[in-house]
């Protein structure tokens, strides 16, 4: 359990003029050339930065621990274009954006932390919370912010489209940003949350995503990732059927953990990444046998955020009437599918992005209350970021990767022990595995 009287000294203290951040410069972005492996250790850098000035609606967090997401690994790459690019464009706005366009780029998504300072215009939190950060930052003086934060024209994710980020002693956040840490979680634990449980949420439960019912089929690709291992929850949560997809045995075994009812490894099947169209067709419908030998009938649903490798299977296999929700495509972005299979037998595709605050706080109570868990398999310290990283970049990963930035060691930031003992160590690690 954390000591109180640490976090109330990091709370009460004077933040510092610079802090440790892992970042990206801008002179790195063409160092990558036209190379195959662009290894994300080589630029990513852990250094220190200046300490940002806060805006009147913006909360200072003492960072304990984030983890990785793939738009580190792209923004590490400078693919698919350096985000400095966003920085730039965020910068012309003037006022407190012109801070963001500097030529470092603090990264990171995630974080769970203690709020340090906050804004004038903050009216929900004060110094000393326990929170952890959604990576959505929106415009509320934006009219569609107000039907849908997602919509609004200048929502962007932070430590991505932003500076600032997670990965760092110290992050710049927006007061909308922040929810309560469940307090049953560690500091690694709960950052290892907010983008992948909430964007699959999205995607699966709510109403602007697939809204997925009792004895829903759900075809997950990448069962064992972030977004995966939460979206395999969501489902049985909710009593669907997840039938998970993966490419080993290892990682079939780890679906399993998670509580997928079918588990159905590329490998054993001879499901390879289609090369055009009618190869989607042709692997589609191996998969397709697969799936109903097992469950007796096609998918209501297809979770895609492969891309380009999966999305023609997706939204070929899928029932009539079914649904394909994507929200990224880690494989590439150009997807080739036969449209016959769509319009004619009335399938619908949802593009779905990160997730509204309504929609991060459901998400965040289901934590709350034990009925999601986290998908956290290793931790590393913020100087082995780049390490961390590279796990990711080559898939070598389960679940979700975790960093400490403040947090000394694993295993601090508890202060409900009763709740968690309830819910047990072994389901608060399903996926623990040492590094």
């Amino acid at each position: 359990m954390a000591g109180a009287m640490e976090l109330n000294s990091v709370a009460a203290s004077e933040p510092p003029a610079e802090y440790l951040a892992a970042h990206v410069v801008s002179d790195d972005a063409e160092m990558f050339g036209v190379a195959q492996d662009k290894d994300v250790r080589k630029s990513l850098r852990v250094g220190r930065v200046p300490m940002p000035e806060i805006a009147p609606d913006e909360v200072l967090v003492a960072v304990m621990a984030s983890s990785i997401n793939y738009n580190t690994v792209w923004s590490a790459t400078f693919e698919p274009v350096p985000t400095f690019e966003f920085l730039r464009r965020f910068g012309k706005q003037g006022g407190y954006a012109a801070r963001h366009d500097v030529p470092y780029h603090v990264l990171g998504s995630d974080a769970a932390g203690v709020v340090v300072r906050v804004g004038d215009g903050v009216r929900h939190w004060k110094p000393g919370d326990h929170v952890v950060v959604s990576c959505v930052q929106v415009d509320d003086q934006q009219p569609a912010t107000h039907a849908d934060g997602m919509l609004g024209a200048d929502q962007r994710i932070w430590g991505f489209e932003t500076n600032f980020g997670g990965l760092a002693h110290y992050a710049v956040v927006r007061a909308s940003q922040l929810l309560a840490k469940p307090a049953h979680l560690t500091w690694e634990e709960a950052a290892s949350a907010p983008l992948c449980a909430s964007t699959s949420y999205r995607m699966l439960v709510s109403d602007k995503g697939a809204r997925v019912k009792q004895g829903d089929v759900v075809l997950i690709w990448g069962a064992t990732g972030g977004l995966g291992a939460y979206a395999v929850q969501l489902v049985k949560n909710g009593g669907g059927i997840p039938v998970g997809v993966v490419g080993s045995e290892a990682k079939a075994e780890v679906a399993r953990r998670l509580g997928c009812d079918v588990v159905i490894n590329r490998a054993e099947i001879g499901l390879t990444t289609p090369r055009d169209g009618q190869h989607a067709i042709e692997m589609g419908k191996v998969l397709g046998r697969a799936i109903r030998r097992e469950v007796g009938e096609d998918p209501h649903i297809a979770f895609d955020y492969i891309g380009r490798a999966t999305f023609g299977i997706s939204v070929f296999v899928v029932r009539k009437g079914g649904i394909v929700v994507t929200c990224g495509s880690s494989t590439g972005y150009q997807h080739e599918f036969d449209n016959r299979y769509l319009w004619m037998n009335l399938k619908r595709i949802i593009g779905s992005h990160a997730a509204n605050l309504q929609e991060q706080w459901e998400c965040n109570r289901l934590f709350q209350l034990g009925h999601l868990v986290p998908v956290l398999s290793a931790v590393y310290p913020l100087e082995d970021v780049g390490e961390a990283a590279r796990l990711v970049q080559n898939n070598e990963h389960v679940g979700k990767v975790g960093v400490l930035c403040q947090a000394p060691e694993p295993g601090l930031g508890v202060t409900d022990p009763d709740l968690r003992a309830r819910i047990g160590e072994d389901r608060l690690n399903l996926l623990r595995v040492t590094p």
